[in-house]
């Protein structure tokens, strides 16, 4: 898993150069990439939302998208629309915005349900059906969406099936005093955005996606998830549960945060890690928890802290490969 950690590395360094102090929130935008999934950044303006899809997509030499979304698109907007040209005398396809590999899709919520339903065969099947043709996206594929917590004038909350096909719900938050006094100085003459540069090739990250997949993952590890998974539906709290794709959502992001780390199993602090980005925000609340001002957040946090963590033997984490190799694993006395 070198090969992981050093594209990893090499990706979250570049993008830092323009994202100053929010490392953690870099290093899970650069885990759903690998996971093959989709971003929804949710914070207030001006922290760097936009510039962290925009980083993103420059680090890796991709096609980006920017989709404004407002309320008078149409899915059409969105996906592309069929055009009959005179002298051919065919329609032709030109393709929407969504025909790109990094898809920014801003304020997303300012776009009425019609045209949010436009992205969801995009975001679960990766192909476009427009008259009755489909047409296959580029790989990759990944859409970052953002939306602002605080505005609710003119906007439509995204429905449960929307929500529940972002992989995680991030927040990137203020910077600190000292990252804000670097946010200054670096930007007194240009922004660092201008001079980003690709740092990896599609190659190496198509490579990275298929490496991701064969990180070991043992059964402590796979019943710990589905006990935090299940727990959310039974929560008295809960009206609606995260649902099976949260469960394989938080066995995808493990596997790349082990391969990030250099590791080719997953352990259960990576879970405890990402269960919140990957869980909270496919949890519908009940009346009572949001009379009470709880959020998704503090529930999936709850669980967390009810549930037996798995332990013991380390090695049971472990491919039976290693554990089958004493001389590769070293006593207490040897580290």
């Amino acid at each position: 898993m070198s090969d992981v950690k050093q594209f990893a590395e090499r990706v979250c360094a570049n993008i830092e150069r323009v994202i100053v102090g929010k490392r953690s929130t870099v290093d899970l935008a650069v885990s759903g990439l690998l996971c093959q999934g989709h971003l929804l950044i949710e914070d207030v303006p001006g922290v760097g939302k936009t510039m962290l899809a925009r980083s993103l997509a420059r680090s890796l030499g991709c096609s980006f998208s920017r989709i404004q979304f407002t309320p008078d698109m149409l899915p059409s907007d969105v996906t592309g629309v069929s055009i009959f040209n005179q002298v051919s005398r065919e329609f032709e396809f030109r393709s929407g915005p969504v025909m790109a590999q990094i898809v920014l899709a801003d304020e997303i919520n300012r776009a009425t349900p019609k045209t949010q339903a436009a992205l969801l065969e995009a975001m679960e099947e990766r192909t476009v059906t427009v008259d009755g043709v489909t047409h296959t996206l580029p790989r990759p594929f990944m859409v970052l969406a953002t939306q602002n917590p605080i505005e609710y004038e003119g906007t439509f909350p995204l429905p449960e099936a929307q929500l529940d096909r972002f992989l995680m719900q991030v927040r990137l938050g203020y910077p600190s005093a000292d990252d804000e006094i670097k946010i200054l100085e670096r930007q007194q003459y240009q922004h660092p955005f201008d001079t980003l540069e690709k740092v990896v090739s599609l190659e190496e990250l198509v490579e990275a996606q298929e490496a991701v997949k064969s990180v070991y993952v043992s059964d402590p590890v796979k019943r710990y998830i589905i006990a935090l998974s299940r727990q959310t539906r039974d929560h008295p709290e809960v009206y609606l549960g995260a649902s099976p794709r949260g469960s394989l959502a938080l066995y995808r992001t493990g596997q790349a945060r082990a391969a990030m780390f250099g590791r080719d199993y997953v352990l259960p602090d990576d879970i405890k890690a990402l269960a919140v980005p990957t869980l909270a925000h496919r949890v519908i609340l009940g009346p009572g928890a949001r009379l009470r001002d709880f959020s998704a957040q503090q529930i999936v946090q709850e669980i967390l802290n009810s549930i037996a963590v798995p332990g013991g033997d380390p090695t049971a984490m472990m491919p039976e490969k290693i554990t089958q190799a004493p001389e590769q694993v070293l006593t207490p006395a040897e580290e």
